[in-house]
This record gives structure tokens, C-alpha cells and sequence, in this order.
């Protein structure tokens, strides 16, 4: 089930010309092979937390982790009998096809490289790296070894973003002609230390870990992002101090340009006055959506209109129409194996991501969030942190795209 980079490219140039257009494959559509995908799941946190037990095309061959505890919460949650306690273990099991790798970031890239080489294909949590060095020779690796690579996005499957995607497809919005997204996370320092020792979390920068925001953009309409400035908000003191990033920012704005001249704003908070949120904002020509302020409430829409109203002061404006909307449970809907629909962690996207990684590999085909739109959700950032090091130096982001 080799792709070579031949295929390989032109596949994922037909594909991102249908993600382009909100593609929403059925679970209704056959299988081309009755074959199972034998998972490994490597991270007993966040690796606990999906659904590849459930899903009809696949079994959990195989689980791991640094820790015996967290190795037995794994084989319980999948019903798994065999573990390994480390990743390079696991990667000699011929019996494994496929691996979840759910580390720590600073690993990912290293994870990734050692997965592949040993012939396996894999789901990496994100981000994709954390530097471009280590973003390039992923890409490679991926691309030589004809493997299935997805990262594990979970914006890009929030219930709002699958009917952000679906309003694109169908021309709702017109252009998009701005956007913003945001990733508040107050309070993460509680996760710098465990046990009185650093954590990978210590001091991350926040622009190290913007794909929660930049797949807001990325995954509606397919743009590219091509210039960053960005601004860092922390004065390095305090548990700042000693980081292993030398980070000195607790927060980050970062204002970007897109492939089609858009501007698209991102904050990534770790500290502060801030309502916890992962949100994003599509302002349209024809129709704008605002995801909510906070988790529990509603998302309002916006439609224009061609009557006129007031505003307080007696000035005439177009009065557009502004409505709460209620976003559709998809994961109720067809586009997921009847078992697996159901809610999950990260708005209902856990049961995605399952699926759509089995389900890529099973049909020969490159998965949404593959490895050049990992590359694009996840380089910006690490540019963008770069910008706020140089006081919000206008910088130009690589492409990655072939």
C-alpha cells in the first residue's frame, strides 16, 4: 500500500482542490478492502481519549507508554492486552500497521521519523514540529516513504468548522474577505510541573502551538499563510524564568497575510483575564460566523441585507441580520461509522480524526490534514514567534507546498 512521491503529489493536489470546496465524504460510501488497520497507540494521556476501538475498520494491536500506570489506563480504555513500555518497542512489532502517536510536542518530530522508518503509518497529535528544520525533514520522510501521515487537528473537525466548511462549499459566505481565531488557555503554567519537575510545557511559546487557531482559516478555505507580524506580551519573569525555549512571552497576537491578501488575526493566550476558548471568526461578503465567546454559548450569524436601520447617534447603516445559530450535531449524521456517533473530546472531533485516518489509509489516500496542510497550519507559527523575538518584524513564512 505504497504511495510514491509521484502520486503522492498529484493526489494531494486533488485533493486540496476538493477540501477547497468543503469535500464531507459519507461513511455510506463502500470500502474499497475489507482490511483492518492494526493500531499502535503510544501516550496514555491524550492517546486515551479516542475512539479507535469502536471503529469497524480497525483494531488496537498494540499500546505504549513511558509509565506502567498510564499503559494499563490504555489497554483498559481499548481493550488491549498487549503494551510496550516504550515507542521504539512498539515500532518492532511487525503485527503493527499504524501508530497514534499521542507525546509530548518537542517529540513529535522525532517520533514521526522513527514511525515511518519502521514502515509505519501515523497520526501525530500537534503540532507538526517545532522548528522548520525538523518541518522539512518530516516532510521528507513522509513523502519517501509513501506512508500515510495525518496530524491530529482538532479544530479543523469542531462541530462549527465542519458547518464553516459546508457554508463555504455552498457559497454562503462570498469571500472571506477577513478572519480571526483565538486559543485561550489561562492558566497552563498548573501543567509546567509535575511532581516539582518541568514538564515539555514549561515555558512553550504560544505561537509553538497554533494550529487550534490556524486551521480555522486553513481547513474552510484552503489559503496559505505568506507574511507574519507578530507581537509577545510577557516580561520573562516569574516561572517564565529558565525555560527551556528561552520564551519570554506569556502571550502572543500574531497578524497575518494570506495567499489572497486577506488579513487573519491569531492570539494564542497562556495567562491573563481570558474566558478559556478555542474560536474563530469568517467575515464575509454575503455572511459572517462568529464561533462562541465560550464553551457554552451560542454562535451568532450574520447576514446581509439591503434595508437600512439607525444607529444610537441617528446615523443610517445597512442593518444587516444578526441571529444566534445552533450548530448541527454532525457527528449524529452519516459521516461517521453508527457506532461511533456520538460525542467526543474537542467539540465532537475525536471521532473524526479516528475516522478519517483509518479510513484514508484503507482507501489509498491522503488524509485532510496531511503533511502540507500539517505544514500549514503549523509553520506560520513558529515563523510568527519568531516576529515577536524581533519586536514584530514583518517576516515571510516558507512554502512548503510542491
Amino acid at each position: 500500500m505504497k504511495l510514491n512521491r509521484r502520486k503522492f503529489i498529484v493526489s494531494s493536489s486533488v485533493l486540496a482542490g476538493s477540501l477547497s470546496m468543503g469535500a464531507f465524504p459519507s461513511w455510506s460510501l463502500p470500502s474499497k478492502t475489507n482490511q483492518k488497520v492494526r493500531i499502535g497507540i503510544v501516550g496514555g494521556r491524550f492517546g486515551a481519549t479516542f475512539q479507535f476501538h469502536e471503529h469497524p475498520d480497525c483494531v488496537v494491536e498494540a499500546v505504549s507508554d513511558l509509565r506502567q500506570d498510564r499503559r494499563d489506563h490504555l489497554m483498559k480504555t481499548y481493550g488491549c492486552s498487549k503494551s510496550y513500555p516504550s515507542l521504539e518497542k512498539l515500532l518492532e512489532d511487525p503485527g503493527v500497521d499504524a501508530v497514534f502517536l499521542a507525546t509530548p510536542a518537542p517529540d513529535h518530530a522525532a517520533h514521526t521519523l522513527a514511525s515511518l522508518k519502521a514502515g509505519k503509518h501515523v497520526l501525530c497529535a500537534v503540532p507538526l514540529a517545532m522548528n522548520l528544520e525538523e518541518c522539512e525533514q518530516v516532510k521528507e520522510a513522509v513523502l519517501s516513504s509513501g506512508k500515510t501521515y495525518m496530524m491530529a487537528e482538532t479544530t479543523t473537525y469542531m462541530q462549527g468548522t465542519i458547518s464553516a466548511k459546508k457554508f463555504y462549499k455552498e457559497g454562503k459566505f462570498g469571500e472571506i474577505f477577513s478572519a480571526a481565531a483565538e486559543y485561550n488557555h489561562p492558566g497552563l503554567e498548573v501543567l509546567w510541573f509535575e511532581n516539582g519537575a518541568p514538564t515539555w510545557r514549561h515555558g512553550l511559546p504560544p505561537m509553538h502551538y497554533p494550529t487550534h487557531c490556524t486551521a480555522f482559516l486553513i481547513s474552510v478555505t484552503g489559503e496559505r499563510l505568506k507574511k507574519v507580524s507578530c507581537m509577545g506580551w510577557g516580561n520573562g519573569d516569574g516561572l517564565l524564568k529558565d525555560n527551556p525555549y528561552e520564551n519570554p512571552f506569556w502571550n502572543e497576537t500574531a497578524f497575518f497575510q494570506t495567499n489572497r491578501n486577506h488579513p487573519f488575526r491569531v492570539e494564542v493566550n497562556w495567562k491573563g483575564a481570558l474566558r478559556n476558548a478555542e474560536r474563530g471568526e469568517w467575515r464575509g461578503e454575503k455572511m459572517s460566523l462568529y464561533l462562541p465567546s465560550g464553551h457554552a454559548n451560542r454562535a451568532t450569524m450574520v447576514t446581509a441585507a439591503e434595508q437600512l436601520g439607525k444607529d444610537d447617534a441617528g446615523f443610517e447603516h445597512t442593518d444587516n441580520k444578526v441571529t444566534a445559530y445552533e450548530f448541527p450535531q454532525w457527528w449524529k449524521t452519516d459521516m461517521l461509522p453508527e457506532k461511533m456517533r456520538h460525542n467526543s473530546g474537542h467539540d465532537g472531533s475525536h471521532t473524526f480524526i479516528t475516522h478519517e485516518f483509518i479510513r484514508s489509509i484503507l482507501e489509498e489516500r491522503l488524509p485532510e490534514v496531511n503533511i502540507y496542510e500539517a505544514l500549514a497550519y503549523t509553520v506560520p507559527g513558529i515563523v510568527a514567534h519568531q516576529s515577536a523575538l524581533k519586536g514584530g518584524e514583518l517576516l515571510t513564512i516558507p512554502d512548503y507546498d510542491d
